[in-house]
């Protein structure tokens, strides 16, 4: 049983809410979460089979935003705030939080043809890939850390989705994928850090550039507006949401570690 399923069911449990319904609760969260482990963390104190079971989607949070638009999702877990903010602004959203924040970093070959090792500005960084024309793999698939390169590109005033024929490949994958088609080809890539402390198939890759305030990773929880979407799981959706931005979960994500490292960070905003 996933992890987040395990802490929702003893949120439930602890609340006395569980909802005679018992569909579960879709929750739409991004691939990192996913690929790092995350949701299959398991804290010893919960137990499954009383509360509220879920049912968890994993997709790019571009996909994963479009599943609740769609009324596909009573929560979502994903980490583009303007995204996250539009999705509120059109009504589909009750509110968002902040929940947990970890990094990006740009990972490559330990021969770092480009020269980038060590370097904390993450555009200076990409420029030097772009005028060595060094492989890079973006994961090209809408989610959040995609967006997110997207922006740095432009920041450093480059297109590669136009310019970088030969160069820059798009996967279309998860990070995951995107991790494993750069170690089989040698390429740099930009990851969540998560992710990369999970990854086991790194062949000659290695973490070059991290540091730069603009890879800082906010992941926000947002609940389904059922005003919307009258069919969503609204109740169960928001005592999952109270009980991750409470004391108890946010100390449960605090205890999830890769190796000996923390892998996300709990910021949740105390209750006024």
């Amino acid at each position: 049983m996933r992890w987040l399923i395990a802490i929702v069911v003893a949120a439930a449990s602890l609340a006395g809410t569980a909802s005679e319904d018992q569909r579960p609760v879709t929750l739409a969260a991004t691939t990192s979460t996913d690929n790092s482990g995350f949701l299959n963390y398991k804290p010893p104190l919960l137990h499954a089979g009383t509360g509220i079971d879920v049912r968890v989607v994993v997709a790019g949070t571009g996909q994963a935003i479009r599943y609740a638009e769609r009324g596909d999702a009573d929560l979502l877990l994903v980490h583009h705030t303007a995204s996250e903010e539009k999705f509120i602004s059109d009504g589909h959203g009750v509110e968002r939080y902040d929940l947990m924040y970890n990094d990006l970093v740009v990972v490559g070959p330990e021969t770092d043809p480009a020269g980038v090792g060590g370097l904390q500005d993450a555009t200076q960084a990409l420029t030097e890939i772009a005028q060595k024309k060094i492989l890079f793999t973006s994961r090209g698939d809408d989610s959040g850390t995609h967006k997110r390169g997207l922006a740095l590109w432009r920041d450093a005033n480059l297109d590669p989705a136009k310019n970088g024929s030969g160069w820059y490949r798009e996967v279309g994958a998860g990070q995951g994928a995107a991790l494993n088609i750069a170690s089989s080809l040698g390429a740099y890539c930009l990851t969540d850090r998560a992710t990369w402390l999970s990854f086991r198939n790194r062949g000659t890759l290695k973490l070059l550039v991290e540091g730069d305030r603009r890879l800082f990773n906010q992941y926000g929880l947002i609940a389904v507006n059922p005003a919307v979407h009258p069919h969503t799981k609204a109740d169960a959706a928001q005592t999952i949401v109270h009980w991750l931005l409470s004391e108890a979960g946010q100390t449960a994500i605090n205890g999830f570690r890769i190796g000996d490292e923390q892998a996300f960070h709990a910021n949740a905003k105390p209750s006024s």
